[in-house]
């Protein structure tokens, strides 16, 4: 293991890290359903599912015995001017189970560039139409969209992007409010090329939860005044807020969707941006230069897409949305004692996604405390990933509830020790 971790540190750079304090990483040798191993052969319970990105488990067999057919057959063919099987069957199948109104899906590779997609689409979108001052974004405050120059743009500033400013193109940003929307749009809208929200969470601004209510009145405002409504489903997709989509919950139908995480299982690098028809019929024609231009080398990677295939399977063979039905009534019955703690400002959960919120009573929580607790827990077996005062889990859904009741026993003597 010091070997491992000696190559790491000498040639590594690893993301979200400042390699001059923090700790050596984990180092992970094998994954199995909601589990980790260790070179020492310790085993970590993977309690954020890898960065949100796993849904059944490590390992699936499903999805590994797909992945190895497919490599064996077509490892990899470019997408421009060609197609394959794999990527046809995805895009059929996110078509289907999507949010009503989307005809078509324009393959990338991670969750930041699906959005930038997605803003892309709009700006070109309005340009072609013959409205071309519709030319700005509306972003909401506490919003995390990804790591590329747009996704960073229309995320909260500061924190990861403030390095960055002198890139990042100027947004219209309000309080994710529904007055505050409308009052921007009566005023400004005829200059919105699109409105991009995160549907039913905030996830990296603090897994901040919504109503219904909320979301529907987003995508109102925006038919009625012209603006796109864009959903970064990128997080929230496939089963991770209790419906197959976010947007369910609200009944809407976004003109752009975002997806990326958990579309190949969470095992492989894919991403989607999902449009309407009349947003695609703009970019026909004669001119090339009308066209859409972009794209990526590994643009529906066939092996991913085969990932993707399997993991739209299991949710069709297996009780997937029932395993999520008993994570959340988990979270319904044990997040409230935690109210107990003195410490404990606020419990939240809605799918697979439970949220313990710390803070003395001014709603102050250091950031040497939130690595305390990330520290403990890791002692107890546990991987999480605290942002800042807010302690969450979105687990695989492959974990029992004897392995959540062990995990938040943990979290709960540690909480008591603070």
């Amino acid at each position: 293991m010091s070997d491992l971790l000696d190559r790491d540190q000498r040639h590594v750079w690893h993301p979200f890290t400042q390699a001059a304090v923090a700790a050596p990483p984990l180092p992970v040798v094998r994954a199995e359903g909601a589990w980790l191993e260790l070179a020492d052969g310790r085993r970590i319970l993977d309690l954020i599912s890898s960065w949100w990105t796993n849904l059944h488990g490590h390992g699936h067999p499903r999805i590994a015995d797909a992945i190895a057919r497919q490599a064996r057959e077509l490892d990899h063919v470019l997408f421009a001017g060609c197609t394959h099987p794999p990527a046809v069957d995805v895009a059929e199948r996110l078509i289907a189970m999507a949010p009503g109104g989307l005809s078509r899906v324009f393959f990338s590779d991670d969750g930041s560039t699906a959005v930038e997609v997605a803003l892309k689409m709009a700006l070109q979108f309005h340009a072609q139409v013959g409205q071309p001052r519709r030319r700005r974004f509306v972003a909401f405050e506490n919003a995390y969209h990804g790591d590329t120059v747009g996704a960073m743009s229309m995320g909260d500033r500061g924190g990861v992007s403030g390095a960055f400013e002198p890139l990042l193109f100027d947004v219209q940003r309000v309080p994710l409010q529904l007055a505050a929307l409308r009052q921007l749009l009566e005023t400004q809208g005829d200059e919105m090329a699109a409105v991009l929200l995160e549907p039913m969470l905030q996830a990296a601004g603090g897994m901040l939860l919504q109503e219904p209510a909320l979301l529907r009145g987003v995508a109102d405002l925006c038919r009625q005044h012209g603006a796109l409504f864009i959903a970064d489903e990128v997080m929230t997709a496939f089963g991770r807020m209790g419906r197959m989509f976010a947007c369910e919950h609200a009944d809407v139908q976004p003109d752009l969707l975002c997806v990326a995480k958990g579309l190949s299982g969470g095992v492989l690098p894919l991403a989607a941006t999902l449009a309407t028809e009349s947003i695609y019929d703009a970019f026909l024609h004669a001119d090339p230069r009308r066209a859409f231009l972009h794209g990526h080398s590994f643009t529906a990677n066939p092996i991913a897409c085969a990932a993707a295939l399997a993991n739209f399977a299991i949710f069709d063979e297996e009780p997937v949305l029932e395993r999520i039905a008993a994570i959340e009534r988990f979270y319904a019955a044990r997040l409230p004692l935690l109210r107990r703690h003195p410490l404990v400002r606020d419990v939240r959960w809605l799918g697979s996604l439970g949220v313990v919120e710390l803070g003395d009573a001014d709603g102050y929580f250091s950031a040497s405390a939130s690595h305390a607790v990330r520290d403990a827990c890791l002692q107890r077996g546990l991987l999480l990933r605290p942002l800042g005062p807010v302690l969450y889990t979105l687990p695989p859904y492959c974990i029992t509830t004897a392995e959540l009741s062990m995990a938040y026993d943990a979290m709960d003597d540690v909480i008591a020790g603070l």
